[in-house]
């Protein structure tokens, strides 16, 4: 089976990001941010996800941490899209439901061609260490757009905000290895209308 090797770079004056994704592989997960939470969140999409994935984020998290979470949303968001652009066929959906201790989060991806996302989480902590919830909203929504996914990502119920953001992470990991599979996939087309988006 071809596998399936992504490398990216993005440099602003904000943010530089690198980043390589290994869809096909089972690692290595080698993550590092200038967020440690927001590290320990990719680690775990990777990791439970199955699918390798080295990055190095480095931005102005002096100021705020947004840059550097929107700006690898949409880098990892490129290269999802990348993985099949030369791709005959693949998966599509993905789906997955994680617990973790009191928190349930939900996960479902559909390579559509059509970005949307639908998120729902109502964290009870507002900061886990350092980092802010609010900001896994701009993640997604960067990665969405980029990847050109539709992506429902859910938090059906929780009281730790770790956990929940983890539980979620994980879910997402899952869902879009599922979704970007190529093994064993339907050959005949991906869509009753013949063509995506």
């Amino acid at each position: 089976m071809k596998t399936r090797t992504i490398s990216l770079k993005r440099e602003t004056k904000e943010t530089t990001i690198s980043l390589t994704l290994a869809l096909d592989e089972s690692g290595p997960q080698d993550i590092t941010t200038d967020v440690p939470f927001f590290s320990h969140l990719l680690h775990a999409m990777s990791f439970h996800g199955g699918f390798g994935l080295t990055l190095t984020a480095r931005g102005d998290v002096d100021i705020d941490a947004h840059h550097l979470v929107e700006d690898t949303g949409l880098v990892l968001g490129d290269a999802l899209k990348a993985a099949i652009a030369d791709s005959p066929a693949f998966a599509r959906y993905g789906h997955a439901v994680i617990p973790m201790d009191d928190a349930l989060a939900e996960a479902a991806v559909d390579v559509s061609g059509r970005p949307t996302l639908v998120y729902r989480a109502r964290y009870p902590q507002a900061l886990v260490g350092s980092f802010q919830t609010a900001l896994i909203r701009e993640f997604l929504t960067a990665l969405v757009q980029r990847a050109a996914i539709s992506l429902h990502a859910l938090i059906r119920s929780g009281e730790n905000s770790h956990h929940m953001a983890e539980a979620l992470f994980k879910a997402l990991g899952k869902a879009i290895s599922r979704a970007f599979d190529i093994r064993g996939v339907n050959r005949s087309g991906l869509s009753t209308k013949g063509t995506l988006g």
